[in-house]
């Protein structure tokens, strides 16, 4: 008999406790729904991109490539997945990167989680009208992106930006939608 009440205690406390987190547990329909509307502001980057990106080499060279991306929306909307890849003249992948982009509602604001070049980092991303901005903080530098897509063309800019220094610029990229991609959420992998 003894046994039987530890157990019941033992239940009624889970149910207690679940109830508990339960009630005082956000509600995941708003949640999403708040991600979703968030993630409408950069749904003008969706689709697939090409055109050409430079970058300025530590010895002063301009290295250019042929630079396309890869944007669409995951998770019903809430997220965001971007693959970029950079090729040489010879269609070899020189430059390959991926990322997500997602929304906070507790913190108000926009992440990109970026691996690239063997780097992975959360970033501040900042939509604005025509584009977004996102930086990488550098020690006492900044790494500056400034996105401006409109009209079919995506062009990208990256500045250094160092206190009481004017900002050096040493990235450029001007890309052309090619159309609509159904990456990532397309051909996932059925139940049967």
């Amino acid at each position: 008999m003894k046994i039987e009440s530890i157990a019941m205690a033992c239940l009624m406390s889970f149910v207690v406790a679940s109830n508990s987190f339960a009630q005082g547990r956000p509600d995941s329909a708003k949640l999403i729904a708040a991600q979703q509307q968030a993630m409408q502001k950069l749904s003008f980057m969706d689709g697939e991109w090409r055109g050409t990106a430079s970058t300025v080499l530590p010895n002063g060279e301009k290295h250019q490539i042929t630079q396309t991306e890869r944007v669409g929306p995951f998770l019903e909307g809430g997220v965001k997945v971007i693959e970029g890849r950079g090729y040489d003249a010879d269609g070899k992948t020189v430059f390959n990167a991926f990322g997500t982009i997602s929304f906070s509602q507790s913190t108000n604001s926009y992440t990109m989680h970026s691996y690239a070049q063997g780097f992975v980092g959360d970033y501040v991303l900042t939509p604005t009208s025509d584009g977004f901005i996102w930086e990488i903080p550098a020690g006492p530098m900044t790494i500056r992106y400034t996105a401006v897509i409109k009209d079919g063309t995506w062009k990208e800019v990256g500045d250094r930006i160092t206190p009481n220094q004017a900002p050096i610029r040493f990235f450029e990229m001007e890309l052309k939608r090619l159309g609509d991609t159904n990456w990532p959420a397309a051909n996932a992998v059925s139940p049967r």
